[in-house]
């Protein structure tokens, strides 16, 4: 068995002392619940760990990572932790999180056949296409690049918004709130993309609105 393999193990048990040592009860506290404040949702990429980077413990954040930080309504996956965190964990911000440098988008970028990621890939290339005139205007590639992981960002944070979920629960409890933000892998520093939640709500409910207003504002009564 590799070395580097067997480090995972070695590891664990320094975390475990250094826990414990810290906090005798801290494991059996960890175990009882989870009640995260946020839903974040990333890139797979293994430069961007959610907990580091806003220096979260663990119980503060309920995590969902994919290739690029997509949301798509096909997908079974990011629909139902979205969910499940705004309707049983009941978090008070959804943050969707890109980065610079990210895979996922820069193959988005590529007229290249990626086989089974093309489908994937599909979101990030029509997020383009709803900015082509913005982005090809946009001389240097690299700044083209980090432009296009923001507004991937933003779509997808538009795509969280039109969930019924997110909209039920914000009419009934003004929560969750949906933020964008872009890691910046080359300081290490946060950009909030600044969302205008309420405004995007607004402007999307004439096509987007799921809920029924007279029971969601019966319920709120």
């Amino acid at each position: 068995m590799a070395k580097s393999y067997e480090a995972i193990f070695e590891n664990n048990k320094k975390w475990v002392e250094s826990k414990i040592s810290e906090n005798p009860e801290y494991f059996h506290q960890l175990a009882k619940t989870q009640n995260p404040e946020y839903l974040y949702i990333g890139c797979s990429d293994s430069r961007v760990t959610a907990e580091d980077m806003i220096g979260a413990q663990p119980g503060e954040v309920f995590v969902h990572r994919n290739i690029a930080n997509v949301i798509n309504t096909l997908d079974m996956s990011s629909t139902a932790v979205i969910q499940y965190a705004v309707e049983h964990l009941k978090v008070n911000h959804i943050i969707v999180c890109g980065h610079y440098n990210c895979g996922g988008v820069k193959a988005a970028m590529t007229s290249q056949d990626l086989g089974l990621m093309n489908p994937w890939l599909r979101n990030i290339r029509d997020v383009y296409r709803l900015h082509q005139a913005e982005l090809d205007a946009i001389t240097d590639e690299g700044k083209r690049y980090d432009r296009l992981v923001e507004l991937n960002v933003q779509e997808q944070c538009i795509n969280v918004i039109k969930m019924a979920c997110v909209q039920e629960r914000y009419i009934l409890e003004e929560f969750p709130v949906v933020h964008g933000w872009v890691f910046d892998l080359r300081t290490g520093k946060i950009i909030d993309q600044e969302i205008d939640f309420e405004k995007i709500l607004k402007d999307i409910q004439k096509i987007y609105n799921l809920t029924n207003s007279d029971w969601v504002m019966s319920r709120k009564k």
